[in-house]
Parts: C-alpha cells; structure tokens; sequence
C-alpha cells in the first residue's frame, strides 16, 4: 500500500489531488456567488466568518495541521518499517486519544459560552446585533470540529497510503451541502439575513458528519479500519506522535491564534473587514488551493519515505521539480490575479445584497493578496521538509517569528490607516509574512540539509517571471478594449488571451523545461 515514488509519481499525486481539488473549488466559487448574492459582505457575513474561524483553527490544529505533520511520518515510517497492521495499529490508538480529546475540547467550549452569554452584560458587553448573531453561530459550529477533524485524521491516513483520490473528493461534499442550503434559502426571500446564515451553519455541521463518516469508510476499504482503541497508548511510536504533535500543535496553534486574531482586527477595523477579507482569501485560494495545497499534500509522505530510506538525493530532486512545477502555475496566476482583481470581483461576487463597493473592497484586498501567492504556494512546499524529518521546531520557530511581525503590522494597519484601506494593509500584512516565512525555511532547510539543490531553479524562475510579466502587461492593455463586453464574456476574452501571451513567451523561454514536463507528465499518467 505504498505510494510510488519518483518525480512521476509526485506529478501524477499531484494532477489528482489538484483535479479533485479544482473541482471543489469550482463548487467553493459557486457556493460564494450564492452566499455573496444572498448574505451581502455585511454583518451577517463577518460575524459568520468569524465564527467559521474557530472550528478552522481546530481542523489546523488538530486534523490537517499540526497532528497531520505528527502522525504521517510516523505512520508512514511504521509501513515502511513494520506492516500495515502495526500502522493501523498506531492509528487508532491516535484517533481514540484525539476524539476524546476534541469531545471534551467541544463540550467545555460549549459550557463556556453558555457562562459568557449568562453574564455578558455583567462583563460590559453590550447585545449588538454583530454579537448576538456571531454567539449564536459560534454555538451551531462548534461540534462541526470534532467531525472535520476525524475527517481530516482519515485524510493523513489516506494520503500516507498513497490513496489521493477519496481525501481529495472530501472538500466537495461541504461545497455540495453549501450549495444545497444556499440554493434551497433562495425560494424563500421573506428571510432575514440571520437567518439564512444559521441556516447555512447548520449545513456545514451536517456536511462535517458526511465527510466523517466517508473518509472512515474509505479508511475501511483501505484495510485500515477506525475502530477505537483504548490500550496501547503508552507505546514508544505513540508517545513519538505526541511529542511531535506538541511541537507542531504550538506553531500551528500560534498560526491560528494569529489568524483569529487577524479576524478580531478585521471584526475591529470596520463592521464589514472580516467579511471582505475572507472573500478576497477565498479567490486567492483557488489557485492556491488547487496547486499549492496538492503539491503539499503529496509532498509530506513522499518526503517522509524518501527520508525513512536515507535518500536525501531523492528528496532534493522531489524539491526541485515541485518547486519549478508550482511556479510555473503560480506566477502567472499571480499576475493575472493582481491586474484582473476588479473583474473577478465583479463577475463572481457581484449581485443581490453584493454591490459595487462591497466589490471594490474586495477587488482591492485580493490584488494585494495575489502578490504573495507565489510565497504562500512556496511555503506549502517548504515546511513538509522539515516535518518529514519529524522536525516539527524549525516550522515552529519560523511560525513565531512571523506571528509577531504580523501582529505589530496588523495593529499598525488598524491604527494608521484610513478606514476604507485599514483591510488592504491587514492583507499586505500577511504578503510581507510570507516572504519572511519562506525566505527563514530556505536558510534553516540548508543549514539542516546542506544545499537543497536549488540553483538549476533560477534561470527557469526568471524566464517564467518574464512570461508572468509579459502577461500581466498584455492583459491591462486589453482592459480597455473588453471593457464594454458582457462582464462574464470580458473576463473570459481576458483569462484565455494572458493564457494564450503566457503559453508563448514561456515556450519561447522554456523550450526544454516545457518539454521535460509534458514528457514526465505522458509517462506518470
């Protein structure tokens, strides 16, 4: 039940995890247009998105960040090592402790709230409608943590196995179960805007216990079956999970305390930051999501087996090529994301309770965020290399030291900046982090490796950062010339023409880099 290994083997992991990922995405745009057109950019939207980021912050922490990082190369080592059986083994004896675990997180949780909503007027907070709405939603979401989380734990197991597809199809039934309750909310306009929002976080609870309940069964059908498992949890590869997962559940802890806490300075800076902001991070993450998150997800078991063996060679190659590959994509999405920010506003969002300025305010916050979408692509690389060497402190250390560059330029962005730009400044916040994150792992990845093999990348980057700027420069002078066509037809003449300026340049550049991609790309299929 091993995954094949080798650049082909990482380019065919990857083509699925991305086509199964683009497709929610796709269904992730749609659900957004309804939202958009049916919720507005308003209170009703920051206040859910707000209360959206708690259980988030859990699934980081505990299913697809932090504890994802502690168990797949354990696991997988375990496989490489031992047999299946020891590994399920191991894997259930995790599941247990973090179920339990989350049960207890979700019921304290619930218990606290309930205290706080008792004596809120007694701690000086005062039932505005924002806050009456975001407890509300807070109270419906956060069970939704226990089942993402169990889902997120099949999706470790799954993708150590080599098993992409079933872990990668996982986000579209949280789209399909949005789209469902958006679609059913809009035969019924007589509803208020809260409503429609608790009834979309009902949604998303349910969906949390389909994806559960799909990835246990795909765990199942792999010969890993969760039941739970009480004993055992004093055992060597145990207790090696949880010293790892203590030190990646800090830096990923500290990730998402920052990004809450980036949410409450949105949630401060005006009544519609949060709202906008996470509309723009949702177009951003497209791309992002389609290639960045596939090429880390297959490269953190890859990386763990190719370090369990000793082959460091091997390791440095799988860099390499993920690195040239994932640019590729990612520049010329960036620039075609930084000059096209209005129009892809305008043509997703705008509509119903999503107006023209809702739409400027977003197009405003994505160009800024599309500036660092090579960075965030880059760093979704980066960190699986430490954590397939069960080094969860380098990540940790990196974390922490952007975690307090953000924060002093968030607060500073809140303070200094005009009221409509105060979100713009949060976002280029999070760019400059990224540059400082990804430029800290290089050093530290070398330092820990030796060179990582990287210098044949250059010449390559700076052809497709010519191609990417050739592009952008192509679309905005063809701005003009669309401008008065169907917004739909507009960007659609735009897309396909920088796709078509793109295609030739790079080819023109990257004669033999084309090539070689296409041919490993006939060979892994």
């Amino acid at each position: 039940m091993k995954s094949k290994g080798g650049i082909g083997g990482i380019l065919r992991n990857t083509f699925t995890v991305g086509a199964f990922t683009a497709l929610s995405r796709v269904l992730g745009l749609v659900r957004e247009m309804l939202q958009s057109r049916l919720i507005g950019a308003g209170v009703e939207q920051s206040a859910f998105t707000l209360a959206f980021a708690i259980p988030n912050m859990a699934r980081k922490l505990f299913g697809e960040g932090a504890l994802t990082a502690a168990f797949v190369p354990v696991f997988r080592g375990v496989t490489e090592s031992e047999s299946i059986e020891s590994a399920t083994r191991l894997a259930r004896r995790v599941m247990t402790m973090v179920m339990l675990m989350l049960v207890a997180i979700v019921l304290l949780s619930m218990g606290v709230l309930e205290i706080l909503v008792k004596v809120r007027h007694e701690i000086g907070l005062v039932d505005t409608k924002r806050l009456l709405i975001t407890i509300r939603l807070v109270k419906t979401l956060l069970p939704y943590m226990i089942f993402i989380c169990g889902a997120a734990f099949g999706m470790g197991v799954l993708n150590s196995l080599g098993r992409f597809k079933a872990s990668s199809f996982m986000p579209c039934l949280l789209n399909i179960c949005w789209i469902g309750i958006l679609a059913w909310i809009s035969f019924f306009p007589e509803l208020r805007l809260d409503q429609r929002i608790h009834r979309v976080a009902t949604a998303i609870l349910v969906a949390g216990a389909l994806q559960m309940a799909f990835l246990f069964w795909r765990m199942h059908v792999a010969g890993v079956t969760p039941w739970l498992s009480f004993s055992g949890w004093g055992g060597e590869k145990v207790k090696l999970v949880w010293r790892n997962l203590g030190v990646a559940a800090l830096g990923a802890g500290a990730v998402q305390l920052n990004y809450l806490l980036d949410q409450l300075l949105a949630y401060c800076a005006s009544p519609w930051a949060a709202g906008v902001i996470g509309y723009a991070e949702r177009l951003m993450d497209l791309p992002l999501g389609v290639i960045g998150v596939a090429f880390g997800t297959v490269l953190l078991p890859t990386f763990a087996g190719l370090f369990a063996k000793g082959d460091l060679d091997g390791a440095r190659e799988a860099m390499r090529s993920s690195v040239l590959s994932l640019m590729f994509v990612m520049l010329p999405a960036a620039a075609g994301l930084f000059v096209l920010a209005p129009e892809v506003t305008g043509v997703i969002y705008q509509g119903g309770a999503f107006g023209e300025e809702a739409t400027l305010r977003v197009a405003r916050a994505l160009a800024v965020y599309s500036l660092g979408l090579a960075f965030f692509g880059l760093t979704k690389s980066l960190v699986p290399w430490f954590q397939a060497q069960n080094d969860m402190k380098t990540p940790l250390r990196v974390s922490m030291t952007t975690i307090v560059v953000n924060s002093v330029l968030n607060i500073l962005a809140v303070l200094l900046l005009p009221v409509e730009w105060r979100h713009v400044g949060l976002a280029a916040s999070t760019v400059i982090c990224a540059i400082l994150g990804c430029a800290l792992l290089l050093i530290f990845a070398r330092r820990k490796n030796g060179s990582l093999g990287l210098g044949p990348t250059i010449a390559p980057l700076a052809s497709m950062i010519v191609a990417s700027v050739a592009m952008a420069a192509a679309l905005y002078a063809m701005r003009p010339v669309v401008a008065k066509c169907n917004g739909v037809l507009a960007l659609g003449v735009l897309v396909a023409s920088g796709m078509v300026v793109y295609a030739l340049v790079a080819l023109v550049l990257l004669r033999g880099r084309v090539r070689t991609l296409l041919r490993r790309r006939v060979r892994s299929s």
